[in-house]
């Protein structure tokens, strides 16, 4: 994927340094006064804008389009961080837009991770051991604390702070400006403070082309968890039953939310 020399001169702006150190395909664009750090790595055809910012041991894969003033691989802002050669590590195809911050892992040997093809408004700010997917959206000032997972093609609206820890599922839809303290479940649109599960994501599945027959199948498993007035655990017993293979996706989430001890627990439905 790289190579160990930086690329063609012309591809470089002479006001930006990158250190001898990094290694950068050829292909890279490099914009004015961007920093690029010795322990740095970037894939073929990315673009680095002006002014950027990369450090620590960082790695970028492909054809990444990184916008003015973005900050990734600087240290995490956890006051527990002592340095430790911990990572951030990027796939491929994503727009990481103006001045959005991506810090480090907390611990050796770990890593902050941003899958491919996910899109990063100006000023979001991913924290120390975040696990992003794939096809995500995070839009504007988009806060996520540290060890916060968000599932592929979930969907994050803008001013929302998500509380560490927190696990948002695939295909969810988190409303701007909502306070998110506990796990999103999948499938789910979320929004408030306190945020509470309001319906499914019906355009968020209608996009992503689920089959009629799953997307009927999440809309009686909602029913099940929000409007049957059962408790989650008993719901959940219940959406074992299902064979549809998002349905299980969803329960196995719920079973992880209120059954693992660094996990939060997941957002209520809507109050009545």
């Amino acid at each position: 994927m790289v190579v160990s020399h930086v690329p063609a001169p012309e591809l470089i702006h002479p006001t930006a340094i990158v250190h001898p150190g990094a290694e950068l395909h050829p292909t890279v664009k490099v914009g004015a006064y961007a920093v690029i750090g010795e322990s740095v790595t970037i894939g073929a055809h990315t673009v680095v804008g002006h002014h950027a910012i990369i450090e620590g041991w960082t790695e970028i894969g492909e054809r990444n389009q990184i916008f003015p003033g973005a900050a990734i691989g600087l240290e995490s802002q956890d006051q527990k961080y002592t340095g430790a050669r911990s990572r951030v590590l990027i796939g491929s195809d994503n727009r990481i837009r103006e001045y959005v911050t991506i810090n480090c892992a907390n611990n050796e040997g770990e890593a902050t991770r941003i899958g491919s093809h996910n899109l990063i408004l100006a000023y979001a700010h991913i924290g120390h051991d975040c696990v992003i997917g794939d096809r995500v959206t995070i839009t504007n000032a988009v806060s996520l604390g540290g060890h916060v997972q968000v599932e592929s093609q979930a969907r994050i609206g803008g001013m929302v702070g998500v509380h560490q820890f927190v696990h948002i599922g695939k295909l969810a839809m988190v409303g701007g400006m909502s306070r998110i303290e506990r796990d999103v479940p999948p499938y789910m649109v979320v929004e408030g403070n306190p945020a509470r599960v309001r319906a499914v994501n019906r355009v968020g599945l209608e996009r992503a082309e689920l089959s009629e027959e799953t997307q009927q199948a999440i809309k009686e498993a909602f029913r099940l968890l929000y409007r049957q007035n059962l408790t989650m655990n008993e719901a959940i017993d219940k959406l074992a039953c299902s064979i549809d293979p998002e349905v299980q996706h969803l329960r196995q989430f719920l079973l992880a939310s209120i059954s693992h001890s660094h996990r939060r627990g997941p957002i209520p439905a809507r109050e009545s």
